[in-house]
């Protein structure tokens, strides 16, 4: 069974399904390369993936510690390269809950954070900037 199924709507707009939940994300194409921009773009999600599998293995190395990482946050930046046109760099930058981390748990989160699946599937031509602020 297939995971997404997609309908291209027209107009450079996509509507993708995720099958197991039902949840809908639609596509647009950027501003800067025909479309709309009335939604993520492709390459908005490749970075969204990024940031948000990157959280998703922290949460998970929180959980299994008793850590709690509950309310960090996170920027994301794309930016995207020519010839050919494709993301050239994504930069995420989390910020940490104000809980009394020790250095050997931030370390290993931000270890962790290089882990995901999504940061080893990238090309490895595609910068990838992760910047932790730690607040206590």
């Amino acid at each position: 069974m297939a995971t997404i199924s997609a309908k291209y709507l027209g107009d450079l707009r996509v509507e993708c399904t995720h099958m197991q939940s039902g949840t809908k994300i639609i596509t647009d194409a950027p501003v800067d390369n025909h479309g709309k921009g009335q939604a993520f773009s492709p390459t908005d999600l490749c970075a969204t993936a990024l940031g948000a599998c990157a959280m998703t293995i922290i949460g998970l190395y929180a959980q299994n510690h008793g850590v709690d990482v509950t309310g960090a946050e996170m920027e994301i930046t794309k930016s995207m390269s020519a010839d050919p046109r494709r993301i050239g760099k994504v930069e995420v930058i989390f910020t940490m809950p104000d809980r009394p981390y020790s250095e050997k748990e931030k370390i290993v989160m931000e270890r962790a954070a290089h882990t995901c699946p999504v940061h080893l599937s990238l090309h490895p031509d595609v910068e990838q900037v992760f910047t932790f602020n730690w607040r206590q």
